[in-house]
């Protein structure tokens, strides 16, 4: 997979807004691409890739039209690989250690909190969801380490999703179960389960 230097995320409160912005984004820059369309809670995402010049023109561009309708945005001048991955749908399964769920309410905040998380320590990015079935507009993200990179993790994109005026809910499971951890090699999301049988009473 090609990584580019830069990524900005916009969520509109609408998708005509959106799609209209959208539009401006990418006739103002020569950006490398783009990603869009209507997201849970009957919101519009877009997300661009280029280089850090051209995302941040287009960016500009995108906030200019959309106006009111923006709801949250992000400019990730360096993104991190992992980050730049796991938000084009690259997942990375669970393994050892501690789980960090992490809950946000705009795509943007969920992908801010992954970048502080993962630039300031070792843990792995299991997944993002964006916005996408059954999150109604929330960011979803799932990490795994030791305990304290985990914890140190947590409170760097505490403090960053703060920052920015935004909201993050977060639990630690210390020692996950591995029933959860089969679960959640595949995803969070319910209806791509498949039932796992386990050693419990039969009837």
């Amino acid at each position: 997979m090609k990584k580019h230097p830069a990524i900005a995320v916009v969520e509109f409160s609408d998708i005509p807004s959106g799609m209209h912005a959208t539009d401006a984004m990418l006739k103002k820059a020569p950006i490398a691409f783009v990603k869009c369309g209507t997201i849970s809670h009957g919101r519009y995402l877009t997300l661009i890739g280029g280089s850090t010049a051209s995302v941040d023109e287009s960016l500009r561009a995108g906030l200019d039209e959309g106006g009111a309708s923006v709801l949250d945005r992000l400019l990730l001048p360096d993104v991190h690989p992992r980050v730049y991955e796991a938000i084009l749908g690259w997942r990375k399964p669970g393994n050892a250690g501690a789980l960090a769920i992490v809950e946000t309410g705009t795509v943007a905040a969920t992908v801010r909190a992954a970048e502080a998380a993962l630039k300031g320590t070792p843990v792995d990015l299991i997944e993002i969801r964006l916005a996408d079935t059954g999150l109604s507009g929330k960011g979803v993200s799932v990490y795994q380490g030791t305990l304290s990179d985990i914890e140190a993790a947590l409170d760097l994109a505490t403090r960053y999703v703060d920052q920015a005026g935004s909201t993050l809910r977060h639990r630690i499971i210390s020692r996950p179960h591995q029933a959860l951890i089969k679960q959640i090699e595949t995803s969070t999301w319910f209806g791509s389960q498949t039932v796992l049988d386990l050693d419990g009473e039969v009837v």
